[in-house]
């Protein structure tokens, strides 16, 4: 077994290469250039234990290993030019690959991986709080890893140890940058998150910037830039109370926002002195934003909005990205540290036999990127293939049931070629079971996949913490509405909007973003990709009755995740039904052993 650390800090092979052993080439596309100023920022968010990075996807190939030699060269450079350079991450880091995912512990790498880049500002995100053990972990293990610089605003934990309820990390940090001395306020905050375990509170954050320490710390008055990360959709109601709050004591002084959890790029203009950026999924982006104009020590009136400028570029994750952006090339790009931990990050893979084939897709299957129902959506093939075949072994297999699932409850596509243990945990890293009602009328339990899809506002009216928009993958939850393009290839929107290509172009598909500063905020020019939204939820029918009857009854099985929307729901279509009705369908199976099953017995043979 590797040992994490020791690993890490070995010696540096010779001729050592950056990036995965079986990481593919990355494209070399036209790039547009860092538009470097006084304060520059690296960001990352909603990594979702992507630390190898993309095996199967050329533009996002470079690893966490690869992050950590690019963020030396930028601090190098920043020092060389007199500048400042910070790293900041909005969280969700945990579940969502098998590096993570397929651990026991879980986590068991990721932890030590994560901590081996030098990040000044992060916090939490909804992911670390669902469980116990995952909040426990950031608590114990990721907070002391970076000291002052882990941020908790509105969060508090349940100490495992004594029991008493305590900040899960400092509420903010003031610092003073190294080359240009400015002086930074920083707070991490969390959306008002509803679903946390119960050793966890996440308090609301109009409550948050009312209290007595919040409003004290932004009177300060040796303040340069506020700086706001947070898990928080940058065009949420949440941030936009924190910049009212600011403004309210603070006119004048420049703020830098940092978002996440809804996986879009995204750069947002409050006023000419604040600005927020997201910087997407998946480690597909390291996101890159700037200030320049500022003027260390003056006070808020002395600072001219018309000095300053704020700018942001969204960095494809790959070795031709990185290595333009740093000026150096395969022999003078990778840094001990970071091929260290690419090596380690390699050898945790091998130890977890994440390369391990369970079959071969036959195609590719998109959540967005195609129409549902179509042949070549992941939910069609869920629906028509998956869903009525893979629990047969229950007890009651012969029993008509209707099979329901949010579509949330996956989070990425299939692609043509092996299907391995890594892919189960990408496609649906949850530990959710199965549960069921037993003999629910159908003539009720026909009209609840309606109720789950167009009856949202009645379920929330009648129980406010089911919200339906967390039924649905995150990038569909974007609060950018304005910039819904609807036209014959379906919905595109929130930082996969359609930008212009130069005559003469043939680029690979990819992010083309707009956002509130124009469409040149892609460091790489691709080519659109269409976004389709698809509904909260899906079903299937299982063994009906030959003949096309309606049956008089049904068992209604569900992943468990959504089991207060179905009781909720059932109990709204006149069924007295509650939690204590349902039982497990499928004992100690989940959906992604489940979804493994089926592919080994349905999509085997050679790739």
């Amino acid at each position: 077994m590797i040992g994490p650390l020791a690993f890490i800090s070995s010696t540096l092979l010779v001729g050592a290469l950056a990036a995965q052993p079986s990481a593919p080439k990355p494209p070399t596309l036209p790039l547009r250039e860092l538009p470097w100023g006084q304060l520059n920022f690296l960001h990352t968010t909603d990594t979702h234990g992507w630390h190898a990075g993309h095996l199967l996807e050329p533009s996002y190939s470079a690893d966490w290993g690869d992050y950590i030699s690019f963020a030396h060269h930028l601090r190098a450079k920043a020092d060389e030019e007199g500048v400042d350079l910070l790293l900041v991450d909005t969280g969700d880091r945990i579940e969502g690959n098998g590096l993570y995912d397929g651990s026991e512990p879980k986590g068991k790498y990721t932890f030590e991986i994560v901590k081996e880049q030098d990040i000044d500002v992060l916090c939490s995100g909804n992911h670390e709080l669902y469980q116990k053990n995952s909040s426990e972990n950031e608590y114990n293990k990721l907070v002391p890893g970076f000291g002052g610089n882990y941020l908790a605003s509105n969060l508090d934990i349940y100490d495992p140890d004594t029991g008493t309820r305590v900040p899960l990390a400092p509420r903010y940090r003031k610092f003073t940058t190294k080359n240009l001395g400015l002086r930074i306020l920083a707070f991490g905050f969390l959306f008002n998150f509803r679903g946390n375990y119960n050793n966890t509170v996440v308090q609301k954050v109009e409550q948050t910037v009312k209290e007595e320490w919040f409003q004290e710390v932004i009177r300060e008055k040796d303040i340069d830039l506020f700086l706001v990360a947070g898990h928080v959709d940058i065009r949420s109601e949440e941030y936009t109370t924190i910049f009212k709050a600011i403004r309210q004591v603070k006119w004048d002084t420049p703020i830098h926002f940092f978002g996440g959890h809804t996986h879009i790029r995204d750069y947002k203009k409050f006023d000419s002195k604040a600005y927020a950026l997201e910087s997407g999924r998946y480690m597909e982006t390291i996101g890159f934003a700037s200030i320049s104009g500022l003027e260390p020590g003056k006070s808020d009136a002395d600072v001219s909005a018309s000095g300053l400028r704020y700018e942001r570029r969204y960095i494809d994750n790959n070795l031709f990205s990185l290595h333009h952006h740093a000026g150096l090339n395969d022999t003078t790009f990778p840094t001990e540290r970071g091929t260290n931990v690419s090596r380690f990050i390699a050898e945790a893979r091998s130890e977890l036999g994440l390369d391990k084939k369970f079959g071969c897709a036959p195609q590719d299957l998109w959540m967005n990127r195609a129409k549902y129902p179509s042949k070549n959506s992941m939910y069609t093939w869920l629906e028509e293939d998956v869903l009525p075949d893979m629990i047969r072994e229950s007890a009651r297999h012969d029993q008509p049931r209707l099979v329901l699932i949010n579509t949330g409850a996956m989070r990425f596509d299939i692609y043509k070629g092996p299907f391995t243990r890594d892919t189960t945990y990408i496609v649906s890293p949850f530990t959710n079971g199965f549960r069921y009602l037993k003999n629910v009328p159908y003539q009720a339990a026909k009209k609840l996949i309606l109720l789950l899809n167009h009856g949202g506002p009645i379920l929330e009216q009648a129980f406010p913490a089911l919200q339906s928009t967390a039924l649905v993958p995150p990038e569909q939850l974007t609060a950018k509405q304005d910039v819904v393009i609807e036209n014959e290839d379906g919905l595109s929107y929130a930082g996969w909007g359609q930008t212009p290509l130069k005559e003469g172009t043939r680029p690979t598909p990819g992010y083309t973003t707009r956002d509130d500063a124009g469409d040149e905020g892609d460091d790489t020019l691709h080519s659109p990709i269409s976004f389709y939204r698809v509904p909260n939820c899906i079903q299937s029918q299982a063994d009906f009755p030959e003949d096309g009857s309606e049956p008089g009854s049904v068992d209604v099985v569900f992943v468990e995740f959504i089991q207060p929307w179905i009781i909720l729901g059932l109990n709204y279509l006149g069924q007295n039904v509650s939690t204590e009705n349902t039982e497990a369908f499928v004992k100690g199976k989940d959906m992604t052993t489940l979804v493994a099953e089926w592919v080994q017995n349905n999509w085997n043979g050679t790739c």
